[in-house]
């Protein structure tokens, strides 16, 4: 298993709704301890890899971006 093994299934936010309007992604654990990250309506276009400090830094800055 390399680090860009993705062991969870992929999940959808729970902000993300429902009917065709909604543009979301989808994010899934990988074996290293990052993520996943593909386009919920185009699954088979690709799936973006994140290492573990490249995720916790994205996510410090939507934390902080959301403080303002």
């Amino acid at each position: 298993m390399n680090s860009k093994s993705i062991v969870s299934p992929f999940s959808k936010s729970s902000y993300s709704g429902g009917g065709t309007a909604n543009e979301c992604v989808e994010v899934a654990h990988t074996s290293d301890g990052g993520r996943a990250v593909r386009d919920s309506k185009e699954p088979g276009r690709g799936v973006a890899h994140f290492a573990p400090g490249a995720w916790r830094a994205f996510l410090t800055h939507l934390n902080r971006t959301q403080a303002l």
